[in-house]
C-alpha cells in the first residue's frame, strides 16, 4: 500500500510540473532524463549516512533519487511554488522524514553542514555558488554541478587555454575540478539556449596556506590584462602609486610592530573571488593602518588605461631604493624571473611563487 502511494506521489510530481509557469528570474530548468540523473547519482559516490545538499530541487526529480541512498537530504529552493511542489511529492513517503527544505535564496543563507553537494545549478548564480561553497567549513567532500557548458570548461581551464582566466586560477587553488559528462539542452524543460556539463568539485583539504586577501589582489591585477607580460602590467602608472601606497603604509604599521592582515584561510574572502568589481588593496582597517580606496583599484583597471603601458611612473625615489619605484617593482619581475610572463599561461605554483617574490620584498596586494 505505502509503495503504491508512493508511485502515485511521483506520478503526481512529475504532473504537477505542468501547471507551473516556470519562472526566468530563477534560472528554472527542470532535469527531465532519468537516465542522466541516474549517472549523477552513480557519479557522486553516495554513502548511506551521508548529508547531501541540493540547490535548486525544481519539483524533485533528482531529489527523490538521491533520499534513495543517503541518511539526509538538505534541499535549497527559492521559489514557494516549487517548494510545495516538492513537499506533496515526498508526503506520505518514507523520505518524507529525510528531506529538510530550506527556502530563501542559498546564496544569501548560511548552509549547515554537508558531506556532498549534488545539484541543477541555476545558471546565474554558478560563480557565486562555487565560492559560497568552498568558503563553507567544515569543508565537504564533493560537490557534482551542473554548469552551464562555457562556465564548466573555464573551470576546468589550464593555462595556456583561451578559457583560462581568474576564474580558474582561484577556483583551482581551492579545489581540485574535473569534467564529468556533457548533457544536452533538450535533457531539460523547458531546454536552456545553451548545453550544459556536470564537474566534479573536490576541495583541496586542508586548504592551502595562502593570504587569501593578498592572492585576490594579485589575480585581479593580472588577470585584467592576462595576456600581456606581467612586466606590462606593473609598470602601468596608477598600479605602481597603488602598490606603493601600500608598500608606505605597511612599512609605517610594521614599524609600530603590528601584524596587518592575518594569514590563513579567510572564508569570506573566498566567498568573494566570483565578483568582478575591484578589490580593495590594502590594509584593513582592523588592523590599524588605511585603507586603499576601491576608486583607485578601478582606476587601475579602467580600458582607459591601455595607453599608459609604457608610460613612466611618476612615484618618488625611496630612499633606501636607488630608483624609482616602477625600477624597484620591475627589479623584483627580473629577479625572479617573472618579467615575462603572462597571466594566461601561469600555473598555481608559478602564481604563489611571484606572490611570495612580491611579499618578501615587501610589496603587498592587501
Amino acid at each position: 500500500m505505502a509503495l503504491r502511494r508512493q508511485r502515485t506521489q511521483h506520478r503526481s510530481g512529475a504532473a504537477g510540473i505542468q501547471t507551473h509557469s516556470l519562472q526566468k528570474v530563477y534560472g528554472q530548468h527542470l532535469l527531465k532524463n532519468p537516465l542522466i540523473i541516474q549517472s549523477i547519482i552513480e557519479k557522486a559516490k553516495l554513502r548511506p549516512s551521508d548529508v547531501v545538499l541540493e540547490v535548486g530541487p525544481g519539483t524533485g526529480n533528482l531529489t527523490v533519487k538521491l533520499l534513495e541512498k543517503v541518511k539526509k537530504v538538505v534541499a535549497v529552493e527559492v521559489d514557494p511554488r516549487m517548494v510545495t511542489e516538492l513537499r506533496k511529492r515526498v508526503a506520505g513517503t518514507p523520505y518524507e522524514s529525510k528531506l529538510h527544505i530550506l527556502v530563501g535564496d542559498v546564496i544569501k543563507m548560511e548552509l549547515p553542514f554537508f558531506d556532498v553537494c549534488v545539484a541543477n545549478t541555476p545558471y546565474q548564480i554558478s560563480s557565486p555558488l562555487v565560492f559560497k561553497l568552498l568558503a563553507h567549513r567544515p569543508l565537504f567532500r564533493d560537490a557534482l554541478l551542473m554548469f552551464q557548458r562555457e562556465f564548466a570548461l573555464r573551470l576546468i581551464a589550464q593555462p595556456g587555454n583561451q578559457l583560462y582566466c581568474r576564474l580558474s586560477a582561484n577556483a583551482q587553488l581551492l579545489s581540485k575540478i574535473t569534467h564529468v559528462i556533457k548533457v544536452g539542452k533538450n535533457n531539460f524543460r523547458p531546454p536552456p539556449k545553451v548545453e550544459s556539463s556536470v564537474v566534479r568539485i573536490t576541495p583541496h583539504n586542508p586548504p592551502p596556506p595562502v593570504n587569501f586577501i593578498e592572492w585576490d589582489g594579485l589575480i585581479r591585477l593580472c588577470f585584467n590584462r592576462k595576456n600581456k607580460t606581467l612586466s606590462a602590467i606593473f609598470r602601468r602608472k596608477k598600479v605602481l602609486q597603488m602598490l606603493e601606497q601600500n608598500y608606505r603604509t605597511w612599512q609605517a604599521i610594521a614599524a609600530q610592530g603590528v601584524e596587518p592582515v592575518g594569514r590563513g584561510a579567510n572564508e569570506a574572502v573566498i566567498a568573494s573571488f566570483h565578483e568582478e568589481g575591484p578589490p580593495s588593496l590594502g590594509p584593513s582597517k582592523s588592523s590599524g593602518g588605511s585603507t586603499s580606496s576601491t576608486s583607485a583599484m578601478a582606476g587601475a583597471n579602467s580600458d582607459d588605461d591601455d595607453d599608459e603601458d609604457e608610460e613612466e611612473a611618476a612615484a618618488d625615489v625611496f630612499a633606501e631604493e636607488s630608483g624609482s619605484f616602477k625600477d624597484f617593482i620591475q627589479g623584483i619581475l627580473e629577479k625572479n624571473g617573472f618579467d615575462r610572463c603572462r597571466s594566461n599561461k601561469m600555473g598555481q605554483d608559478e602564481l604563489l611563487r611571484l606572490l611570495v617574490a612580491f611579499n618578501e620584498a615587501g610589496v603587498h596586494l592587501a
